[in-house]
């Protein structure tokens, strides 16, 4: 009995331990670049240090007035995530509530394709996806960045699934007893049971979105319509090029939505993630 214990306590103590590891690998880089953005040149180029610089101020001057335009490049990146998260996850709500609510011909089929369209890479259909924009006139707009995320099949999949595990059919029927419409049973039934799990995928989809550069950087040109993430790119530029602090800075400030996002939405994931992952 006893060597059973200090078994299951050697295993526990192995498992926090790598935990530790694998948490203090993924905070430490993040933890420099904020030091770093603290930092002069010359300090950086001395070597590693834990410890803060104190040369904030002097890196947030360099980076603001060398034609870098971060507030714009801010609210850019904000119209396109925010439009984005809200209208893909409110949309594949729908469309996964309709898939698992109401029973149509060729519903089996239609879930397969979104299965499919899950498995298939973006990126094979990115030239065609550009070819198409150009025809319709709609490059240099946020119009392409933010419509098709309307579509989502991997939102589909996990708010489905969701719904299979916490949904009951009672309240749809006691909804419809009521005389209420399918669109309000929708809105005002299911809606706020669902909160979970559409917060776990509003942060998905509002982070994937902030950081998305590939897409905006092919389909936008003009400087003024430039996101976060490309304005990040373009202090590569030999302007920036010795001013490392001012580089590490900018960096900085395009996580700080991502990580205030997070903060007040994460109390969600788990519940979220979790409960879609049990059947009754």
């Amino acid at each position: 009995m006893k060597s059973d214990k200090a078994t299951l306590t050697f295993k526990r103590s192995i498992i926090y331990v790598l935990m530790a590891l694998f948490a203090l690998i993924a905070v430490v880089p993040i933890y420099l670049m904020l030091i770093n953005a603290t930092r002069s040149n010359a300090q950086i180029n001395e070597g590693l240090s834990f410890l803060p610089g104190g040369n904030t101020m002097n890196n947030w001057h360099n980076l603001t007035s060398r034609n870098f335009k971060i507030w714009q490049g801010f609210g850019n990146s904000a119209t396109i995530a925010i439009l984005s998260t809200v209208l893909g996850v409110y949309f594949s709500t729908l469309t996964a509530y309709g898939i698992h609510v109401f029973k149509f011909k060729g519903r089996n089929l239609l879930w397969s394709f979104i299965l499919i369209v899950i498995m298939i890479p973006g990126t094979l259909s990115f030239i065609g996806f550009y070819q198409f924009m150009a025809k319709l006139h709609l490059t240099d707009s946020f119009i392409p960045l933010i419509v098709p995320t309307i579509a989502s099949a991997g939102t589909v999949l996990f708010i489905k699934q969701y719904m299979e595990s916490i949904l009951s059919f009672e309240l749809i029927d006691a909804g419809r007893i009521d005389g209420a419409g399918e669109f309000m049973i929708f809105n005002v039934v299911i809606l706020p049971i669902m909160v979970p799990a559409l917060a776990a995928q509003c942060i998905f989809s509002f982070v994937g979105s902030w950081n998305n550069f590939m897409t905006p950087f092919v389909l936008l040109s003009d400087q003024k319509k430039y996101t976060l993430p490309m304005l990040v790119q373009t202090l590569r530029g030999d302007i920036y090029r010795t001013e490392y602090g001012s580089i590490y800075l900018g960096v900085a400030v395009s996580l700080i939505p991502i990580l205030v996002f997070y903060a007040f939405m994460s109390r969600y994931i788990i519940s979220g993630i979790t409960m879609g992952s049990v059947k009754e």
